[in-house]
């Protein structure tokens, strides 16, 4: 039996990134890592007296976790950082201000103790330029590297299928474009000549729908999802794409472990 990480940024990247990865695993374990508390996302209007929106979104992480068979939850300790230039960036503990090496240690320990043998983090830009999926990115990396053995994939998204969808549906939103600059000026995610693991998630779409529902105080993000027709949403979120550094480019079907 083998064991699978995935490392994230804030509470529901797992569900969107990797919700059809998790349990893909069939008896592999699986262990999730967010990086951040998730404490600037959208603030819903029924939080309780004393409740924050980081012990909501932690209690959302956590049923998440269930719905895809998760065996265990790690959080490294971070605050979220918002998006790129807010003044947020700037506070203390915001994970974009965190020393790569500090954070990689805690990452490190988390491999060592867990016994992991895949690690996933994101593509070289967090496949849209936001700062907390930028550092996931580097401490991902590093921690690889203070490991010395696990072995590494970057989520992405496939630019070129988004395209070619948003081509082919005549609902499209018109003011999103994926070719266009993200958070930090940068098109979304990564050519699909440039990816190198296709995994096909098309038999846990359920269990990946399941698991942003779970995020339900983050309306505007889990709303659109859920209102996509399911057989637009199995289009879309049926298959999870993967660059493994070093390894030959153009995306193949594969599977992590």
């Amino acid at each position: 039996m083998s064991t699978l990480l995935c490392f994230h940024a804030h509470p529901d990247d797992e569900s969107i990134a990797t919700g059809g990865t998790s349990p893909v695993a069939n008896g592999h374990r699986v262990v999730l890592v967010i990086a951040t508390d998730g404490r600037h996302g959208e603030i819903p209007p029924d939080l309780m007296s004393g409740e924050t929106l980081a012990d909501r979104r932690r209690l959302e992480t956590e049923r998440s976790a269930e719905a895809l068979g998760v065996h265990a939850v790690h959080w490294l300790g971070y605050n979220d950082s918002g998006m790129t230039g807010w003044p947020q960036n700037e506070e203390p503990g915001a994970f974009v201000r965190a020393d790569v090496n500090q954070a990689a240690e805690r990452l490190a320990r988390i491999l060592r103790d867990e016994k992991v043998d895949v690690m996933t983090c994101y593509d070289w830009h967090g496949g849209y330029g936001h700062p907390d999926h930028i550092q996931v990115h580097r401490v991902g990396h590093r921690a690889a590297e203070l490991h010395g053995s696990v072995r590494l994939f970057e989520s992405t998204m496939n630019r070129t299928r988004m395209v070619a969808m948003m081509k082919e549906n005549p609902d499209r939103p018109e003011d999103w474009d994926p070719e266009g600059p993200a958070d930090d000026g940068n098109p979304f995610g990564s050519t699909e000549d440039e990816i190198t693991m296709a995994v096909d998630v098309s038999a846990f779409i359920d269990q990946k729908r399941r698991s942003i529902m779970c995020h339900a105080s983050q309306i505007t993000d889990s709303g659109f999802f859920m209102q996509m027709p399911p057989e637009i949403f199995a289009i879309a979120f049926g298959t999870e794409w993967f660059i493994e550094p070093g390894a030959p480019c153009g995306a193949k079907p594969g599977w992590l472990l």
